[in-house]
């Protein structure tokens, strides 16, 4: 990714792409008809862990804002890093209706430091499923005296 590009793209309730960008596009290596109407776990990597995704839905579809690191895959099977942000979009009773996910260049330093730990995350889910991975990285943020959200806005220097 470029310094100055955001991927842009809207999801329906249930994760099913209604909007991408051209950036979006670009860096998944997909055209606009193979990814309206699709869910969005379409450019998920193998490398990320599932447990990151359920923190994601389980904060979003409370109509809390989500920021984390995502390795996607393009259609090609090349990946590309993100620094994601998704907040829910409402309609005019106050039901989520939707997501709206901005993405930009993710920091080096984020990479290398999350690189090891989604690595032990996805082993630890092999054999011990989400529970084992959730505990270790909550673990890991206990030991660190930090929470998920300062981790990550740390990691990107915001």
């Amino acid at each position: 990714m470029k310094d100055n590009d955001f991927i842009v793209s809207k999801t329906n309730a249930k994760g099913i792409i209604t909007y991408c960008n051209e950036v979006f596009m670009e860096m998944a290596a997909y055209k606009e008809s193979e990814l309206l109407g699709k869910n969005h776990n379409i450019i998920r990597h193998p490398d990320m862990p599932r447990v990151a995704f359920k923190l994601a839905w389980d904060l979003i579809s409370s109509g809390k804002e989500f920021f984390g690191f995502v390795k996607n895959m393009s259609k090609d099977g090349s990946f590309y890093w993100v620094f994601a942000n998704i907040t829910a979009d409402y309609d005019s009773r106050g039901s989520i209706i939707g997501y709206t996910s901005v993405r930009r260049k993710p920091s080096s330093n984020a990479i290398t430091t999350l690189t090891p730990i989604y690595k032990k995350m996805c082993e630890l889910e092999k054999a011990g499923g989400m529970d084992a991975s959730g505990k270790f990285l909550f673990d890991f943020l206990d030991e660190n005296n930090i929470t998920y959200d300062e981790l990550i806005l740390s990691l990107q220097g915001a």
